[in-house]
């Protein structure tokens, strides 16, 4: 058995899961989110839990078990209190500002780049080089922020570019000196 799989989901407070042969939808404070269950899984609310079995041991169903669980996990901590991702700004000139709901980046390109955040995502500028991503679903979170970062990843020589907060850049030496 999957050990991720066979844990059951503790229903929080102010949260509403309803299942509907194989659309599974959450409710909560922050908003709402539905998510489609792959066939052999089945899953099952009762006494304020969620429970995801599977009828076989067999490959794909095992696959679909662990995955199935963790995805209404995410959605059931999603909307109670969401998900955020922090990018930072690293350059000498390299700058973020906050036009309305959208993001303008000044990274060393000829025309500054002005990102538009996705439905349910909120972009939030600190300072001049920090922006947070958050929403309540952890893909679209996690997809947002990796297009802001594939703007201008951070290069091995000088570290420059939109990284994500903590991330560490490997550097290299480039040439040597004569």
């Amino acid at each position: 058995m999957s050990r991720i799989g066979r844990l059951p989901i503790d229903i929080p407070a102010g949260v509403t899961v309803s299942v509907d042969g194989q659309d599974v939808a959450v409710k909560g404070p922050k908003g709402e989110l539905a998510l489609s269950v792959a066939k052999p899984i089945q899953v099952i609310v009762e006494d304020g839990q969620v429970l995801v079995s599977r009828p076989d041991d067999e490959r794909e169903s095992r696959s679909l078990h662990g995955l199935t669980r963790t995805l209404i996990n995410n959605d059931i901590i999603g909307v109670t209190e969401g998900y955020t991702k922090g990018l930072e700004v690293v350059g000498t000139g390299y700058r973020v500002a906050q036009k309305g709901a959208a993001v303008e980046f000044a990274l060393g390109f000829s025309h500054p780049v002005l990102v538009e955040p996705p439905a349910g995502i909120t972009l939030t500028v600190e300072g001049n080089n920090k922006v947070t991503v958050s929403g309540i679903s952890k893909q679209a979170v996690g997809e947002a922020a990796a297009n802001i970062r594939k703007i201008r990843k951070p290069e091995p020589y000088k570290g420059k570019g939109v990284r994500y907060a903590g991330e560490v850049v490997r550097r290299k030496a480039g040439k040597a000196g004569k």
